[in-house]
């Protein structure tokens, strides 16, 4: 995949093109770009995708704080397991903002990047206040020599496989589900800080992450069953998630793994954690003694899991 960054990169080149944020390249967004691909494959054409670095609504309003299943660098990474051949990267602008989608597909589309082929997502809407839809898309491409076509819809049970769908799996701790509509496992990166070593005092230390994407879904409190990457090598851990009411900490929420069979200084460390099981709520114990019995009853089931 090239990612490019000036449409002067594609003078020349006819493209084969579907548009959108993309967040988490989902079992949906990946249903659409294997069949972009086909179709593209059916015309000589090569795909493209375009997107945007940074959330549309967040340029609108500075305020918004969007919930985020990919940072950037990850939403690139998954782009290209998909074997698509371009990755347009478009600023979104106020001034973008406010094109029509008229004036999009003639001045983007058309006039810099040659399209020949658009797929629309069968919920996508673009343009100024997202006004107009599928009808009106595909007379503004008759008019500027391309073909615009909708993609299907992609369900997954009783629901249609969305970002948004996704989001509510992992807030409600489903991961194993949102694994199954990510078609990977959740992932969370951070570098790892000092902690207060209450862990390590009972026998189970750990690795408290800061999360490197301030904007980044964080799953739902509890205990959790997780693959832990660290300097190119992988372990099995459990990963709290919580305010820690048994050692009254407050409110704050932090994020600790215990990486089993692990015994080093990892400390300003990049670490990544990826979500396979969720094992348990949170819990107040009535002493730190109780909670060292349910640690080690933890890791036995999270063991248990992660052979299985």
């Amino acid at each position: 995949m090239k990612i490019i960054k000036d449409t002067k990169e594609l003078q020349g080149i006819e493209l084969a093109v579907t548009a959108g944020f993309f967040d988490g390249v989902h079992r949906g967004h990946r249903f659409l770009i294997e069949r972009l691909q086909t179709m593209a494959s059916q015309r000589g054409l090569p795909t493209a995708v375009i997107t945007f670095p940074q959330h549309p609504r967040k340029v609108l309003q500075a305020d918004y704080q969007p919930k985020l299943l990919n940072s950037f660098p990850e939403k690139l990474q998954h782009l290209e397991e998909t074997g698509i051949d371009y990755c347009i990267l478009l600023d979104f602008t106020p001034k973008l903002s406010r094109l029509t989608a008229k004036e999009f597909i003639r001045t983007i589309l058309a006039d810099q990047l040659h399209t020949k082929l658009l797929l629309v997502g069968y919920d996508h809407r673009f343009g100024h206040n997202r006004a107009e839809g599928l009808t009106e898309y595909m007379a503004y491409g008759k008019d500027c020599d391309i073909e615009v076509l909708p993609g299907e819809e992609l369900e997954a049970g009783t629901s249609a496989v969305s970002s948004s769908e996704i989001r509510r799996q992992l807030l409600s701790g489903h991961v194993e589900t949102a694994a199954r509509l990510l078609t990977y496992p959740y992932q969370i990166k951070g570098h790892i800080v000092g902690g207060h070593q209450v862990g390590r005092k009972l026998g189970f230390p750990t690795a408290n992450i800061r999360v490197d994407e301030p904007f980044k879904v964080i799953p739902a409190i509890g205990v959790y069953a997780v693959s832990v990457y660290i300097q190119d090598n992988v372990y099995a851990g459990m990963l709290y998630i919580g305010s820690r009411p048994t050692l009254n900490n407050g409110e704050d929420i932090t994020l600790e793994v215990n990486i089993f069979d692990f015994n080093e200084d990892i400390y300003n460390n990049e670490i990544s954690v990826s979500f396979i099981h969720y094992v348990r709520g949170d819990i107040r114990f009535d002493s730190l003694e109780a909670l060292k019995d349910q640690l080690e009853k933890d890791r036995q089931t999270v063991k248990a899991l992660m052979q299985g």
